[in-house]
């Protein structure tokens, strides 16, 4: 009987520690390192960029992002800068335990992992819960998974929004 207890509690203690490790990881997304798996990868040290081409698959933390293309702007050894592009690049964000992921896709995208924030160009779209945003500009503040559509400077520039009840359970 006391084994069992003991297994209990040490089972407890286990998730709990599993549990919180998790929420950890999701909200410090930008102290983890990028990771980069590509068909090809060049690297130019006068110009401190790296490229990389093919069914180009990056993650940092719970971000990952899926392109065709991806040059990486160093300063100092660190990554400044990433512009991925493809047919239509994708990202996915898991920004709490539990929660539904954000998704996203643009032909063109920027990310700032200084400045945790991802821009995405030219048939941009984010869906985030029931709500799918669709804009030629938007951006996503991975921190605090708050999106912003459109340009202030044109009308012609638009946001479509689609906001979806929820599903009766």
């Amino acid at each position: 009987m006391k084994n069992n207890k003991k297994l209990t509690i040490c089972a407890c203690l286990w998730f709990l520690v599993a549990y919180i490790s998790s929420v950890a990881a999701l909200e410090n997304d930008s102290e983890q390192p990028i990771t980069i798996d590509s068909n090809t990868a060049t690297y130019d040290d006068a110009s401190g960029t790296s490229t990389y081409t093919g069914n180009v698959v990056s993650v940092q933390g719970s971000i990952r992002v899926l392109s065709d293309r991806l040059v990486v702007y160093l300063k100092e050894g660190e990554a400044e800068k990433l512009v991925f592009t493809g047919k239509r690049a994708r990202f996915k964000q898991t920004p709490s335990a539990g929660s539904d992921d954000i998704v996203g896709e643009a032909l063109t995208g920027e990310y700032y992992p200084k400045k945790n924030l991802l821009v995405l160009m030219d048939q941009a779209t984010v869906t985030q819960n029931n709500a799918t945003y669709a804009s030629n500009y938007i951006e996503y503040d991975i921190k605090s998974s708050l999106v912003k559509a459109g340009e202030k400077s044109s009308d012609a520039k638009r946001v479509h929004v689609i906001l979806k009840p929820k599903q009766a359970k």
